[in-house]
């Protein structure tokens, strides 16, 4: 088999950015632009990603890490053509050769597996796009039989090439031995001083090798990022193509256009999704899963038939069949609800698990807990689990009520069928059947004045 080497051009500043973070690390969908780029070129089999950076190259390399095979720094911006020449050193001998780009981020896994397809010895593969409006990209030029002869750079083009609308995307494969090749043959005498990859086209024509241009399936794959505005309009690209997904697979969407993956979601069938909520990280869903508007769940599963109502977050949490949960609650890493189980409005969690049927209705705070099956906890009810230096465990034994405004000091455990009456502050073990009461003395003062504001 043949071996490939993607060569991925990372090596802009972003000025029109505004910003001091390399362009190619702004975010899209929550992850860098150039991992989205990475993440479709590993979808071919045994690739090897050449990374080209060059403006806060330590920083995109601490922060792509691994993802990538080999980084490679283009010194100064001398153009395209200068930093595939940088890359050079590590592409293998007789390989096919892709060049992409990190600032274009929706390239798609197909349209990368087309491109590599039209390789031969005697042909090489262009990605072109034909626009309403092709102001700012390099036009392509045929000839007579509408082979493609040309790219003509918009600052060097005439006014009758300026009128041609199918335009350049920069994105091109060719076998290893015409890129060494053609690479030295290109110079930089145009407007910009710069050496254009894009001569390679002309340079191919004249060794009489055929250039096979490539369409993408939506224009959306081929926008580049050079400012803001373009980043919002690619963010909503990508997220009208994850919402569109997701209703043909039997997920209803209150709204498309207020609807944020940003990450792996995997759903069942006839759920319902609210406006505003963002998906983060690997979610999972059941079936008929009711999501209400502006929740947020992150690196979580969720059981079938799971009731979520508004403004509810849920994190690196696993939440059982027929859950209620919220409104405005709050999982926090590591909790575990078994069936059945209901955390009201105002109720946090860590690191807690609930047994099938408990239910925390309101205003409680539950962490470092088990609890068992059948639980009944109060509002203003928490687990006192930290001393200022050191966790400890709650436990809460099957079938125990727990009264209204509580405090269990852990360590301690409320075992099997306890009652602890409202008010309490519990910092023993209970036993079971038992009650557990801790209040001071009431007083009731007869006669009392009732303080008076001072002139």
């Amino acid at each position: 088999m043949q071996t490939i080497d993607i060569i991925i051009l990372a090596a802009g500043k972003g000025t029109r950015m505004q910003s001091k973070l390399p362009k190619v690390l702004h975010s899209l969908a929550g992850e860098p632009l150039l991992s989205h780029v990475l993440g479709a070129a590993k979808t071919v089999h045994n690739a090897k990603t050449i990374v080209v950076t060059g403006f806060g190259a330590e920083q995109v390399e601490s922060t792509i890490g691994n993802a990538a095979d080999v980084f490679v720094t283009q010194p100064e911006q001398l153009g395209t053509g200068h930093a595939v020449q940088c890359a050079l050193p590590h592409v293998r001998e007789n390989s096919k050769v892709l060049i992409l780009y990190g600032d274009v981020p929706l390239i798609a896994p197909q349209t990368i597996s087309k491109m590599l397809d039209t390789v031969t010895d005697n042909q090489m593969g262009l990605l072109t796009v034909t626009l309403d409006n092709p102001s700012g990209y390099g036009r392509i030029i045929r000839d007579t039989d509408d082979n493609i002869s040309a790219i003509i750079e918009q600052k060097d083009a005439t006014k009758d090439q300026l009128r041609v609308n199918e335009v350049n995307t920069g994105v091109m494969a060719l076998n290893s031995q015409q890129l060494m090749s053609w690479l030295p043959q290109i110079d930089n005498n145009n407007a910009q001083g710069e050496y254009y990859l894009t001569d390679l086209i002309a340079i191919a024509r004249a060794a009489s090798i055929r250039v096979q241009s490539i369409q993408p399936n939506s224009p959306s794959e081929v926008e580049g990022v050079n400012n803001r505005v373009q980043l919002s309009q690619l963010e909503r690209a990508y997220q009208r193509d994850k919402a569109k997904q997701l209703m043909e697979s039997g997920t209803s969407l209150a709204d498309p256009e207020r609807f944020d993956q940003r990450g792996e979601l995997t759903v069942g069938t006839d759920n319902f999704i609210d406006i505003n909520c963002i998906f983060e990280g690997d979610v999972t869903l059941g079936s008929n899963v009711h999501i209400g508007p502006n929740c947020q769940i992150i690196n979580s599963t969720i059981g079938d038939g799971v009731e979520i109502k508004a403004n509810t977050i849920i994190e690196d949490s696993v939440v059982g069949d027929n859950a209620i949960l919220g409104p405005f609650a709050r999982l926090r890493p590591g909790t575990e609800l078994a069936d059945n189980t209901k955390i009201g409005n105002f109720v946090e969690t860590k690191k807690a698990k609930v047994g099938k049927g408990s239910k925390i209705n309101h205003l409680s705070y539950v962490g470092d807990a088990e609890l068992g099956a059948g639980v009944n906890v109060g509002a203003g009810t928490i687990t006192c689990n930290y001393d200022g230096a050191n966790k400890f465990k709650t436990t809460i034994g099957d079938n125990s009520f727990v009264g209204s405004n509580s405090t269990l000091v852990a360590p301690v455990k409320v075992a099997d069928n306890s009652f602890v009456g409202a008010g309490s502050t519990i910092t023993k073990d209970t036993e079971e059947n038992s009650l557990a009461i801790s209040r001071a003395k009431q007083r009731n003062i007869e006669g009392w004045q009732r303080p008076t504001k001072k002139n």
